[in-house]
């Protein structure tokens, strides 16, 4: 908070006079003193950290008696079985191999060697023998149980173990989740964790919140995009307004109309430019109302509209467009084909060269593809196209095929729609561009 005392309040040194608080008038400082310093706030500038409850039901906590737990009835199972098993085998191993009748040894089946009248020193070694061979024989019978037990243990607890491990992880599968959706420019998304005030819960909020930050930071960045546009091309109506009155005039002289035709081109570049950052602006959110659009309609609208300028460069148009319906924006549709046929035509070749539009539904999503023949393009050059102001072997605008965003656009308008485009260089020079959206 801030000090209490104001330099209004009677209370205050500068009323008393205080030395150093009057003017030249006023005395001004007595004995030649130092003035003296504002006194420091009181408060902390920085967020007090949050306290933890000691009985916090975190992860670590509830894993421990999860994991303490499972060990404890697997132990007390175990002990279980092992206990019954050995009974069993002691029950085993107590029984006579042998009984006396009429004064004469007979033996039971696992113990053969006593029969008939024997001398009692025969007769305690074969009883040893034999006693021994049914220890062996009980502790064979008691590991081969213990085995199986155990096996049918470590299922149950394994298949105990997956479960109750799925039930603790599935909140991070909500978060991957999310944040895939979020990678796909959706940035409305939100996890919204439910349950214990735990580390994953703590994790969800964090990751809301820095959700919240992004999309204000990008919503100011669109906003700031879409304005400074707006205010641009009010300047620039003008001044193309100004400059075709002066070429109208026909008492302009050829070197004044030849500047105003050098200003206005000039001038139509910068409004191109302004356009396309306006609607890379407008695209890069993923779109929340969509309608059936026919892919196929808006390349041909697209390949009409770049017809004019392909039979000037002498560009032959052609390809074939099944009908493929899409969910998605056709304005925005139109100006990605319309981007993609007039780079094809504009970096073409000079005499022969063509470029083929086509459209067709593939499995799960729809592709449209433009190609072209062209200049060969290195490969590892390919994905400097797509960023903004940037051209083959050049990084500013420095030519008249365009400012540079067309292929931004592209990428933009893709991912709005929940698609993405691609190019692959064609080993005779150009380009083969697709973009792939989804039904």
């Amino acid at each position: 908070m801030a000090p209490s005392t104001s330099p209004e309040s009677p209370g205050t040194p500068a009323s008393r006079g205080t030395p150093g608080a009057a003017g030249p008038e006023g005395g001004g400082r007595s004995g030649g003193a130092p003035p003296r310093t504002p006194p420091k706030p009181s408060w902390d500038p920085r967020e007090t950290p949050r306290s933890l409850p000691l009985l916090r039901p975190t992860i670590r906590i509830r894993l421990t008696l999860l994991y303490g737990g499972m060990f404890l009835i697997a132990g007390m199972l175990l002990l279980t079985i092992i206990y019954l098993l050995a009974a069993q085998a002691l029950d085993d191993a107590s029984h006579v191999s042998f009984r006396i009748l009429n004064g004469e040894v007979q033996p039971t089946s696992d113990c053969q060697g006593l029969t008939g009248t024997l001398p009692s020193d025969v007769f305690m070694q074969r009883l040893s023998e034999c006693a021994e061979a049914q220890r062996r024989m009980a502790l064979d019978g008691l590991l081969r149980r213990s085995l199986l037990a155990l096996l049918g243990l470590a299922v149950a607890a394994f298949a105990f173990g997956y479960v109750m491990a799925g039930r603790v992880l599935s909140p991070l599968g909500r978060i991957t989740r999310t944040a895939r959706q979020v990678a796909g420019s959706d940035l409305h998304k939100r996890i919204e964790l439910e349950g214990p005030d735990d580390e994953l819960k703590e994790l969800s909020d964090t990751f809301d919140d820095m959700l919240d930050r992004l999309e204000r930071a990008f919503t100011a960045q669109q906003r700031f995009v879409g304005n400074a546009s707006h205010e641009l091309r009010t300047p620039l109506a003008i001044n193309r307004t100004l400059l075709e009155v002066q070429l109208a005039d026909p008492d302009a002289s050829p070197e004044l109309q030849q500047l105003a035709k050098t200003l206005l081109a000039t001038n139509e570049r910068s409004e191109q430019l302004v356009e396309g950052l306006l609607l890379l602006a407008r695209s890069e959110n993923e779109l929340v109302d969509r309608k059936p659009v026919d892919l196929a309609e808006v390349a041909s609208q697209a390949v009409e509209q770049a017809r004019g300028e392909a039979e000037t460069k002498g560009v032959e148009l052609r390809g074939v467009r099944q009908p493929t319906y899409v969910q998605g924006n056709g304005v925005l549709l139109e100006r990605v084909a319309l981007n993609l046929v007039q780079n094809a035509v504009r970096y073409n070749l000079r005499a022969g060269g063509w470029v083929s539009v086509s459209t067709e539904a593939q499995p799960g999503q729809a592709v449209l593809s433009v190609e072209n023949t062209g200049p060969v393009v290195p490969a590892y050059e390919v994905d400097n196209l797509f960023e903004p102001f940037r051209r083959l072997r050049t990084e500013r605008t420095g030519s008249d095929k365009g400012v540079g965003l067309g292929l931004s656009i592209v990428r933009s308008v893709a991912r709005a729609h929940g698609g993405a485009v691609s190019a692959v260089p064609r080993e005779d020079g150009g380009l083969v561009m697709r973009v792939t959206l989804p039904l």
